[in-house]
């Protein structure tokens, strides 16, 4: 996407969104004139450290599910014997909204920062191992006969044929998965902390009231998912730039 194009679609966003302000003139949706004021302001106060945290836990959650997905992927997109022993349980699992499991993950890893990374790691390891899993599996069996015939061995081929075959179904799977596991976040964020942007929002809006600091807050959150989804796409472009050749 052509940034001159992001840009005229932040200012339509914006342009609905005063307009809408306008028209209801309530508190509750206070016009972005009032609410980017009040996100530099709260920058300087309590609005970073909050970021900081809730960036800390997608980034832990999302390199331990590309470091443990990954590899599964493509182990059972290797493996038929395995892909059959583990699939029946792949497939039960995928579809179960992984949400509901915050109360148990919480009951399990106690306060702090372990539910919420656990939480994020669920949803983007499943979305990962089926992407790899059916990628390698995808494989054409000529390719890979080529390449041992050339005295390629396992681990050759898992760093010469299946590892760069799959990137783009890792980073695929991280784009998809990207705006739920930022919802997700914010839902874990609300329970047992008193750190991250979903408390942070939750705080601001419902206890003390600061509509435009809530808003500020939820601008935030936006903004940790678009660097998300920025930056799968600059990897993308980086680690497959046969993607893109015309």
């Amino acid at each position: 996407m052509k940034r001159r194009d992001l840009i005229y679609a932040v200012l339509a966003l914006f342009t609905i969104w005063h307009i809408a302000a306008w028209m209801i003139d309530q508190p509750i949706l206070p016009s972005p004139i009032e609410v980017i004021p009040a996100f530099f302001r709260e920058l300087g106060g309590d609005l970073l450290p909050h970021f900081a945290v809730s960036l800390w836990r997608v980034f832990a959650s999302t390199a331990l599910a590309i470091l443990l997905a990954s590899p599964a992927g493509l182990i059972l997109g290797q493996s038929p014997r395995m892909n059959a022993l583990f699939s029946p349980l792949i497939y039960l699992l995928y579809p179960i909204p992984k949400v509901v499991l915050v109360p148990v993950l919480i009951l399990l890893f106690g306060l702090g920062d372990m539910p919420k990374i656990a939480i994020i790691f669920i949803i983007l390891f499943f979305q990962i191992l089926v992407l790899v899993r059916d990628q390698a599996a995808s494989l054409r069996p000529e390719l890979i006969q080529s390449v041992r015939s050339l005295g390629a061995g396992r681990r050759a081929l898992f760093r010469y044929v299946y590892l760069p075959a799959s990137l783009p179904a890792i980073l695929t799977g991280l784009r998809q998965s990207v705006g739920t596991a930022v919802a997700v976040l914010y839902v874990a964020e609300l329970f047992a902390t008193q750190r991250g942007l979903g408390y942070y929002i939750y705080l601001k809006g419902s206890t003390l009231f600061d509509y435009p600091a809530m808003y500020a807050g939820i601008m935030a959150m936006s903004l940790l998912g678009l660097g998300l989804y920025f930056s799968v796409d600059w990897l993308e472009r980086k680690l497959c730039p046969w993607e893109f050749a015309k």
